[in-house]
């Protein structure tokens, strides 16, 4: 086994099989892991709780991204060093969470995919696809979150929304599905799901005129399973928003993965803005079902039900955000919670067995398009639109938090995010659809003589108060994410290239890194031979951390 092996219009880089064997050897700790280093289960992806490996984007279904690992403590995190740093040459800026079974780590940049020793970063193989040209806004900037494990096979999404399927052992494609090939403003950002046998992909593009959905396909075959349109078509259910043909380019498209109650059998995605992002006259009413987090049946894709967040969304607020899944105290009583920071400013809390709306509250420093949140859950609206001449709103178009993930830590009893407080100026101007441009109808500038600054937030859903907020230097261009750790440890991405780790209770800075990069990525951790480890990616450089 030598390479490179070409396969339809990818090509995988391996080592001599015998140095092969001998690395996945060294990266599991036994020599019965040389020729299969993982098979990963439905019974692993269902645990709740992540040890040793992380096996999905966000450790487990839940989107906690809580680490039951306890070897690094308040008290030697201080020792944390630098073991070892993997450059990417094929992506300007990662974006990737990485993903690790038994010893070995893969990761995405652009559309190449490694596999790399967990303990060295070294190359245990390399997939290697060009990136595609002609591409439109997200989709041109060629990001790729990450992969999807089954089995002893990798998913991954191109950035002309292809998903592919690849041995995990050697990186050789298996079959390769064009899942978005009818508009080519569709593209492919996100890390995909599995869920019982079933690959679970979305697309970036709603601020391109595209139609959003949800798409199941069968993890051995290929084969589509069920396609979930956000976007009602004619004559269905929430189609009164969309007249004539404009369902066809009316966003909602679902670029962030989704999480997953197994017991419920229930699949927890968020969508993305309305289409076009500012004018509000051509997709009267609530917009459906866009801005919103939509609960499906995992094995039909039918909507259970849905919660829209923003209704008529005309500031680009998607619903992408991490819909976290907690069981706990609502009011005394015992709940299935789902709780989500959402990027127009509130943290919204609901019972995910039946979408009812429990509470909202409001985290963002500054905000004018919303008085506040009512009994049914929906936003009392201000007067505050964009206009010809551009309205000041707050949140700005960025909103008061994005994708970067969440962290909810059973130890601490806290649910950790990052705030932007920014502000930007949102101007509208009418224009149609046109396939290779976008469709924002215009856009936003920054807010004259303003300020924007991150904040490390950590929120109690018990008593629906914030606790503390950890204000970042920098002007608020990180989009970094938040890991939280059984021992009390909250490690997020800074606002200054630094990674850092605060106490989980207090709030207190207890170590930090500079790797001398901004932040596009969130952390995660793992445990090789019972050492536990720390990463994320920074600029094009993915960095591991240990303990001496």
């Amino acid at each position: 086994m030598r390479g490179p092996v070409r396969a339809q219009g990818g090509k995988t880089t391996v080592v001599p099989s015998v140095v092969l064997a001998a690395l996945l050897m060294a990266a599991a700790g036994s020599a019965q892991t040389a020729s299969l280093p993982l098979n990963v289960t439905q019974a692993e992806l269902d645990a709740r709780g992540i040890g040793a490996n992380w096996p999905s984007y966000n450790g487990d279904y839940t989107g906690r991204r809580f680490s039951s690992l306890t070897q690094i403590t308040p008290t030697n995190v201080a020792n944390l060093r630098a073991q070892w740093v993997f450059h990417s040459d094929t992506a300007g800026t990662l974006e990737v969470t990485p993903v690790v079974v038994n010893g070995v780590m893969y990761v995405t940049a652009s559309n190449d995919a490694y596999a790399l020793d967990a303990t060295s970063g070294e190359v245990l193989w390399h997939y290697s696809r060009p990136v595609s040209p002609g591409l439109v806004d997200d989709a041109s900037g060629h990001i790729s979150r990450g992969v999807a494990l089954w089995g002893n096979r990798l998913y991954m999404e191109t950035d002309n929304a292809h998903l592919l399927c690849l041995d995990a052992r050697s990186g050789h494609l298996i079959w390769d599905v064009a899942y978005a090939a009818w508009n080519k403003n569709y593209g492919g950002t996100s890390a995909p799901l599995v869920v019982h046998g079933k690959v679970l992909v979305g697309t970036s593009g709603g601020d391109d005129g595209v139609r959003g959905f949800i798409a199941a396909f069968d993890a051995e075959t290929g084969a589509l399973v069920w396609r979930r349109w956000t976007i009602p078509g004619p004559g269905e259910p929430g189609s009164s928003s969309w007249p004539g043909e404009s369902y066809l380019h009316g966003g909602g498209t679902a670029w962030m993965p989704g999480t997953y109650d197994p017991e419920l059998n229930t699949l927890y995605w968020g969508t993305g803005n309305a289409g076009p992002d500012y004018d509000r006259s051509v997709r009267p009413g609530d917009d459906l079902y866009t801005a919103s987090l939509l609960a499906l049946d995992a094995d039909t894709g039918r909507l259970k039900w849905y919660f829209q967040f923003t209704p008529h969304d005309v500031y680009d607020f998607d619903g992408e955000e991490t819909p976290v899944l907690i069981d706990g105290d609502y009011q005394g009583q015992p709940h299935k919670l789902l709780i989500e920071a959402n990027r127009n400013g509130f943290i919204y809390v609901l019972d995910r067995s039946n979408g009812r709306f429990l509470s909202a509250r409001r985290f963002a420093q500054r905000l004018n398009w919303a008085t506040g949140i009512d009994a049914q859950g929906r936003p009392i609206f201000t007067n505050v639109q964009p206009s010809a001449s551009g309205t000041l709103t707050c949140p700005g178009d960025a909103g008061a938090t994005n994708w970067f993930s969440p962290s909810w830590n059973e130890s601490t009893g806290l649910f950790y995010f990052m705030e932007l407080d920014e502000c930007t100026v949102n101007i509208v101007m009418p224009e149609k659809f046109a396939e290779g441009k976008t469709f924002y109808a215009t856009g936003s500038r920054q807010e004259p003589h303003g300020q924007s600054r991150k904040l490390l937030v950590a929120f109690d859903q018990k008593t629906g108060k914030i606790v503390w907020n950890y204000p970042q230097a920098g002007d608020g261009q990180s989009w970094g994410g938040v890991m939280s750790t059984a021992a009390g440890l909250v490690f997020f991405a800074d606002d200054v290239g630094f990674f850092e780790a605060v106490d989980g209770k207090s709030g207190k800075s207890l170590w930090h890194f500079n790797t001398g990069q901004s932040f596009h990525a969130s952390p995660m951790s793992y445990a090789v031979d019972g050492r536990q480890y720390v990463a994320i990616a920074s600029g094009s450089d993915l960095f591991s951390f240990a303990l001496p």
